[in-house]
């Protein structure tokens, strides 16, 4: 991760904020150590302990200003965020990205909490802007590395896929010729292999859900506000649902058989209009990321690369994983990049 989680970080400051971090040349960017430490917190805390078995407890803690990340590192992009932002209210004229069109949309506080009809006024305060700015750093950043470092440690330990990709790649792509959006959304087996290897190793192990009204299923009743667990990891394995689940298979989501999968049982972005407002913009940054990589590089396994990949009560790999990087060109000597 230590390519593909600076590039997924440089992306989301880039469109979200026109910020420009260079985290891959400049390690000790107050953005990059920050966001490290917010992510990490140890498994055994008692804190997380209570969070995975009571979820609902959460919003009582939240009230109570108890939290499971680095309060340093949450003030830290709050102050940062807000600084970014006054910059934006400077230049009106300035780029257009994620923060400026919530500017656009940005209502006082006051017309918030005054605000008590059953239609509330339709805009964004203050605080919500600060959040959601801070929601697409930390969506956008764990998520797409972890989804590109899987995607490249199951092609590489799947040769005869990486082959039919790198294939593809150097027929929609010559040398010198410029990645253009349309071609790259044409790419077939591309968007396959990023499809199977989110469901062989999905990013969000399980995703959570209220149930907004009482329902009854198959005579079981589910009372409203009910927090409901989807273990997507294990319907992504489930022998019934998937043919060899436990195999790397693009074909799978071939156009002639994606209409065969069960889209609840594959939903790596979640499902209905809950998904994931992100999910178009991950695809196209990872098909990007994929073919400038294997169009200068050829990917190969090496001593330090676990296999069969070992993962912890996270669903993270216990051990970094570790690939080796050839230029295509043989001119250089050969790299090694973690990731």
């Amino acid at each position: 991760m230590r390519v593909v989680a600076p590039y997924s970080l440089d992306v989301v400051t880039s469109s979200s904020f026109s910020v420009d971090i260079d985290s891959i040349n400049n390690p000790d960017d107050p953005f990059v150590t920050n966001i490290k430490k917010f992510i990490q917190f140890s498994l055994f805390s008692p804190l997380f302990v209570l969070l995975a078995l009571f979820p609902s407890v959460a919003n009582l803690l939240g009230k109570m200003g108890i939290s499971l990340f680095s309060r340093s590192s949450m003030d830290f992009f709050y102050n940062a965020l807000r600084k970014i932002k006054d910059e934006h209210n400077k230049k009106p004229d300035g780029r257009v990205d994620f923060l400026k069109l919530m500017i656009q949309n940005q209502i006082p506080d006051d017309q918030a909490k005054d605000d008590t009809s059953d239609q509330p006024a339709k805009g964004l305060t203050d605080h919500e802007i600060l959040s959601q700015c801070f929601i697409f750093i930390l969506g956008g950043y764990e998520t797409t590395s972890s989804t590109l470092t899987f995607l490249l440690y199951n092609l590489v330990t799947n040769p005869d896929c990486l082959e039919k990709l790198v294939e593809e790649i150097d027929t929609n792509f010559p040398p010198d010729t410029p990645i253009t959006y349309d071609a790259l959304m044409k790419m077939d087996y591309l968007e396959m292999a990023i499809n199977e290897s989110m469901r062989l190793l999905p990013t969000v192990p399980r995703l959570e859900r209220v149930c907004k009204k009482t329902v009854e299923i198959n005579g079981m009743t589910i009372p409203k506000d009910t927090l409901i667990g989807i273990p997507t990891y294990v319907l992504c394995r489930d022998p019934q649902l998937w043919d060899s689940p436990d195999e790397f298979r693009p074909e799978r989501f071939s156009p002639e058989s994606k209409s065969e999968v069960n889209q609840y049982a594959f939903m790596p972005f979640g499902l209905g209009p809950r998904n994931c407002i992100g999910m178009r913009f991950a695809l196209m940054i990872m098909k990007l990321l994929v073919v400038k990589l294997l169009q200068n590089f050829t990917v190969e396994t090496c001593k330090e690369t676990q296999i069969p990949l070992e993962l912890n009560v996270m669903f993270q790999p216990k051990v970094p994983i570790t690939l080796k990087f050839k230029p295509r060109s043989h001119k250089e000597k050969d790299t090694l990049s973690y990731f």
